[in-house]
């Protein structure tokens, strides 16, 4: 009998649930959890772990019946979305998602628009009514696939998106009209074809399988591997794999995407926190390219959805009785849960949550102090700046500390000029040289070291 390796999910029905992270992995588990308890999840399925350890133990081959359910898996989708994944008219596009058991960075990065060819989206654009959303999704496809899939370098396909910018004088990307994107899309695929020596593939179904096999490989990368072992992760079979219907945060200038967290992380506040984009996709919230809107701002402007996002994620949180880090994007009206999981905070933080859902009914005290790992106790005795001093240092004049002492004596006075605000990932209290990558922190810490 042929394993089940595919388990669906959809609104208000799925055929998995939250306990099944070993089996699912972490999104598709609270994927179908979501759906489970009616939130608007976009449709998908989700390939299993067990999966991949099969992909493996039959050196790097698709096991036997895998191709048959996901068949079965994205002819229920379409039969939800009333699309059709690869065919021209009415073009069903998905997304591809590692998920492993536990969040382990290194593994491969999300797949947008996937689905999507020379003829589909020409579908896409007049179906859509927005030229422009249809060629910014098909190049943003090819960049994905050729870097994610086929490992070409993204600094290549980056180098063209900032040189027409240039010759266009314009700052963002949101400022390139269609011919512009119609343009790029055209040079990705010289730069695909020229780096690999063959055409962009336009057929969907060779795309999925293709993405797929890439997710499964990325398990065994050695980023991956070498943080299994820093972080002594055993006993995990494999990533599962999540195929997911597409929605459109950039189809126009009332569609968005964001991030949000149900309390505050940094201080433990229950105060809901969400930073989005408007006319975006995938991973513009984190590109740093655009300054990204508050809740705030949502709330005067679209006050429907920004009451929807806000019962989403309290019913999130009170289900899952923890703060929670939400992913969602916003079509127009539509608003739609793509992620969900347990939201990072400090030390700090973490007591303050812990005691006060103790106080509200979520939680029980024993439940409370096991929440609290040992480790993270150690960040409390840390060291931490004077918040009055952060507050003069966050004054765009910049200020002058009045005395500039090292344990060797008076150093020489300095003008700090406050540049950016964020939420500290370490504790305690620090200075130090900044750096934007990883080789380049490499590189300071050595001369530092050598000095």
């Amino acid at each position: 009998m042929i394993e089940k390796y595919v388990y669906n999910f959809g609104r208000n029905r799925s055929e998995g649930n939250a306990t099944m992270v070993q089996h699912l992995g972490g999104k598709g588990a609270h994927l179908a959890e979501m759906s489970n308890i009616g939130l608007p999840v976009p449709p998908g399925f989700t390939i299993t772990t067990r999966t991949c350890k099969s992909y493996f133990d039959n050196k790097q081959q698709m096991p036997e019946g895998l191709e048959d359910q996901m068949l079965e898996g994205i002819k229920a989708l379409e039969n939800e979305t009333g699309q059709r994944f690869g065919k021209d008219k009415k073009p069903l596009l998905v997304s591809v998602r590692s998920g492993a058991p536990v969040s382990m960075p290194g593994m491969m990065d999300t797949i947008l628009n996937l689905g999507l060819n020379d003829v589909s989206v020409l579908t896409l654009a007049e179906s859509s009514k927005n030229p422009r959303m249809a060629w910014d999704c098909y190049r943003r496809l090819i960049e994905m696939f050729g870097n994610v899939v086929k490992n070409i370098d993204r600094g290549n396909f980056e180098h063209e998106l900032e040189s027409l910018k240039k010759q266009k004088n314009v700052e963002l990307d949101t400022d390139l009209d269609a011919e512009d994107m119609k343009f790029l899309a055209k040079k990705y695929k010289e730069i695909y074809k020229k780096a690999l020596g063959e055409e962009f593939p336009q057929k969907p179904w060779d795309q999925l399988i293709s993405a797929v096999r890439a997710v499964f490989d990325s398990w065994n990368n050695q980023r991956a591997k070498e943080y299994r072992k820093k972080n002594r992760i055993t006993g995990v079979l494999g990533t599962a794999v999540n195929v997911q219907m597409m929605v459109f945060g950039n189809l126009s200038e009332t569609s968005g995407t964001g991030v949000a967290f149900t309390r505050d992380g940094s201080s433990g506040d229950k105060k809901p926190m969400a930073e989005y984009l408007f006319n975006a996709q995938g991973e513009d919230i984190v590109a740093g390219i655009r300054t990204p809107h508050n809740l705030d701002y949502l709330k005067d402007l679209r006050p429907e959805l920004y009451n929807e996002l806000i019962d989403s994620m309290t019913r999130l949180e009170e289900h899952y009785q923890d703060m929670q880090d939400v992913e969602f994007t916003f079509q127009d009206d539509d608003l739609y849960i793509l992620q969900t999981r347990r939201g990072k905070r400090t030390a700090f933080a973490a007591i303050r949550i812990a005691v006060e859902m103790v106080q509200e009914g979520l939680i029980t005290t024993d439940e409370a102090i096991m929440r609290l790992p040992a480790n993270d106790m150690q960040q409390i005795l840390a060291p931490v700046f004077d918040q009055s001093v952060v507050k003069k240092a966050e004054t765009p004049e910049g200020w002058m500390p009045e005395e500039a002492t090292t344990e060797n004596g008076p150093c020489e006075t300095q003008i700090v000029k406050h540049l950016a605000t964020a939420i500290p990932a370490s504790p305690g209290a620090a200075t130090g040289f900044i750096a934007f990558t990883a080789e380049e922190a490499v590189a300071i810490s050595q001369e530092i070291w050598v000095g």
